[in-house]
């Protein structure tokens, strides 16, 4: 398929990002993702970041598989993480859940510099080596568990977790800065889980709001 046909795609793909914002904004609170988002997510290329034999699916607003049992996350639920998390240019980011790098590729240019976390070796070599074949520079990953964030680079301005944990992990509330955000899944696989908004106010004081629901994979906890 040819690059043309990708952009076409991505096109596409925006559309149904920009209709489905407008649908779900009555329980989201929010009727548009945010222009700097949308721009960016018509430019990185979705398709490079999934497995060869779904390339030609790359655009669909789906979940798509990458590989031991893993999945990267529907393109609109990424643009709604991304909205609501409000990654400004100075920003330091912590992302849990590399996978093949697509959303890091995205962070990568709303943000000054994101960490990014992946349990699964081999998913964070093939993230590391897609990320440097485009050029997202300022993105590091670490193999490691997210769910004790990556307290060398502590405190973060923003953080966003693409599994989900039963409670939100006190590892990452510590790591976020005063005045700080944090969107994630929340709640028990296979049950009713609830996209969150967490704000840390400048005092440290937390409050969380349910968004939307939603189905994540389960966050490890274990070391």
């Amino acid at each position: 398929m040819s690059q043309i046909d990708y952009q076409q795609l991505r096109h596409i793909m925006l559309e149904i990002i920009k209709a489905y914002a407008e649908a779900s904004c009555d329980v989201t609170g929010r009727d548009s993702v945010d222009a700097e988002v949308m721009r960016i997510m018509g430019e990185v290329p979705r398709h490079e970041f999934v497995l060869e034999e779904f390339k030609n699916f790359g655009y669909a607003d789906d979940p798509l598989p990458i590989g031991y049992e893993k999945t990267t996350s529907q393109p609109f639920i990424v643009a709604l993480m991304l909205d609501l998390l409000n990654v400004k240019a100075d920003d330091t980011v912590l992302e849990i859940g590399t996978g093949l790098g697509y959303q890091a590729g995205i962070l990568s240019q709303l943000a000054s510099h994101v960490y990014s976390m992946e349990i699964i070796e081999e998913l964070a070599s093939d993230a590391i080596e897609r990320l440097d074949r485009f050029g997202y520079a300022n993105v590091d990953v670490r193999i490691g568990n997210g769910f004790y964030g990556w307290s060398e680079h502590a405190p973060f301005d923003k953080i966003v977790v693409a599994a989900a944990p039963e409670q939100i992990p006190p590892p990452l509330i510590e790591q976020l800065k005063p005045g700080g955000r944090m969107v994630m899944p929340l709640g028990p696989a296979g049950e009713k889980q609830q996209l969150v908004l967490i704000n840390k106010d400048l005092y440290g004081e937390v409050s969380v709001e349910n968004k939307l629901p939603v189905e994540f994979a389960p966050m490890v906890i274990a070391h």
